[in-house]
């Protein structure tokens, strides 16, 4: 293949997979090279349209080098890896495009925690700058390869504007990246707040269920004025005392409505700062270790 090893692109999904294979067999000269193009998006497409049209060249590749030692995304796609403790080959997206490229473990990585502790925000009234880390979720189920023996902690938001930013693009990247990396696998995780001690509200995605946002309100009345009020907040309905909002097709509107939902109710309930703020329970499906240093708080 005359193009492997140059940034011209490669759209064929097989000829994307051979490229993987040797990258990650044999990558030799091809280590820090500029990334190759292998698929790309369309201008404006929605969540849906993006995970359905990158899912073949994902299953071709896949198909070919095997399940990667990482799953992950950003807030501009899918972010992949293949990794040893010597080279890693990196599936992820820049613009419209989705990159094939192999590196040096140790650069990229090192580059990467750089990201992580040193972009912003600084202070609330900075951008929050989220969108800009390599990626915003990942998850490790031990797959072949070699795990990373340390992990950053990620970036702290400022104030709570950025941690609802942090949070829609978090959803947004599950939404769009999770069904094609981990089928119908369900993640989630449980949000507390030092401010309202033994609340829960919690937050999960599944492409058969949907977005789903719930909070426990066992506490409160169930009278038409307390219900006229949880509505008002956003939520749909009560069920044992946990009031829920349900998106069962979500796209960036409803990602964006989950975020400001579970901020008003935080609000609601005396939190002020992210710094009240934990996640706990990060899962997919109970299988590996999920991380989310995109979130904006300590988990």
């Amino acid at each position: 293949m005359e193009t492997m090893g140059t940034n011209q692109p490669i759209l064929d999904p097989y000829a994307a997979a051979e490229l993987a294979r040797v990258l990650h067999d044999s990558p030799g000269g091809f280590l820090g090279r500029e990334p190759v193009p292998v698929h790309a998006f369309a201008p404006g497409a929605s969540l849906r349209e993006r995970r359905e049209s990158f899912a073949e060249v994902y299953g071709t590749i896949v198909a070919r080098i095997g399940e990667p030692t990482l799953y992950g995304g950003s807030a501009y796609g899918p972010n992949v890896r293949w990794r040893s403790a010597e080279r890693t080959v990196l599936l992820h997206c820049a613009g419209h495009w989705a990159l094939l490229s192999a590196h040096h473990t140790e650069s990229l990585e090192s580059a990467e925690d750089r990201s992580f502790a040193w972009s912003g925000p600084w202070a609330a009234t900075e951008p929050h700058e989220f969108d800009l880390l390599p990626y915003v979720w990942q998850l490790d189920r031990g797959g072949p390869g070699e795990q990373p023996s340390e992990r950053p902690a990620g970036r702290m938001a400022s104030c709570l504007e950025h941690f609802e930013a942090a949070l829609e693009l978090t959803l947004a990247a599950w939404v769009e990246q999770l069904p094609v990396q981990v089928g119908g696998d369900w993640a989630g995780f449980t949000l507390t707040s030092s401010a309202d001690r033994g609340r829960r509200l919690q937050v999960s995605y599944a492409l058969e269920d949907g977005l789903h946002v719930s909070v426990d309100d066992r506490d409160g009345e169930d009278t038409p004025e307390r219900s006229s009020l949880m509505r008002a907040r956003g939520w749909q309905s009560r069920d044992r005392g946990w009031w829920q909002a349900e998106f069962p097709a979500p796209e960036r509107p409803e990602t964006s409505e989950a975020a400001r939902l579970t901020l008003t109710e935080l609000r609601a309930r005396g939190t002020r700062a992210p710094k009240e703020l934990r996640a706990r329970d990060v899962s997919c499906k109970d299988r590996g270790e999920l991380l989310l240093p995109g979130l904006g708080i300590r988990h």
